[in-house]
């Protein structure tokens, strides 16, 4: 599992983001740390994502390719729309869906919500927004377990396609806020 830096993957990004839609696994920067994920819409990279972190009864996040997709796939009133404004950011809201076939069932578990981020990193901009899809986030460990923020971290037994890597990442997890009900609820 190979180290890629921002130039190789710059330098090879055809391979790249066409490896990223064909479903494999990967692990990523993001503004706050490392993120393993795929492509959210592929049901059998995101079971794959599942048995790795032995996480099999909770929903994943997932970064949106887009402001407009999120506006898209999830209800997005005047509430919601304030804190889109955070967005690209350190925040994963959980919002109400209003298309359910946006990703696959094994992302959010046939719930009627979904977490949805855009970090504010280059990794959004220069790929996930160019491979135009959404993409599994969650942090690099075995559920319960310390997450990755440098590659010393990582689990042995964590084994994606590449990881995309730049160095000791200082951050904590993203805010979780809950905009389903009448109210925000930070959750995180």
């Amino acid at each position: 599992m190979p180290l890629i830096s921002k130039t190789e993957l710059n330098d090879k990004k055809d391979i790249f983001l066409n490896d990223i839609r064909e479903g494999v696994l990967f692990i990523y920067p993001t503004d706050t740390i490392y993120g393993i994920g795929c492509d959210a819409t592929n049901s059998a990279s995101v079971n794959k994502v599942r048995k790795v972190k032995e996480r099999f009864d909770m929903p994943f996040s997932i970064i949106a390719p887009s402001k407009e997709w999120i506006k898209k796939n999830c209800v997005v009133d005047d509430g919601v729309e304030e804190w889109l404004k955070k967005l690209p950011g350190p925040y994963t809201l959980i919002l109400k869906l209003k298309n359910r076939n946006c990703v696959s069932k094994e992302v959010n578990l046939g719930l009627d919500t979904l977490g949805v981020r855009i970090p504010d990193h280059w990794f959004t901009k220069e790929v996930v927004d160019v491979v135009g899809k959404p993409i599994v986030t969650t942090s690099v460990n075995k559920h319960g377990q310390e997450y990755m923020t440098n590659i010393n971290d990582l689990d042995s037994s964590i084994r994606p396609e590449y990881i995309f890597y730049e160095g000791v990442k200082k951050g904590k997890p993203s805010s979780i806020v809950d905009l389903t009900g009448k109210k925000p609820v930070v959750k995180r």
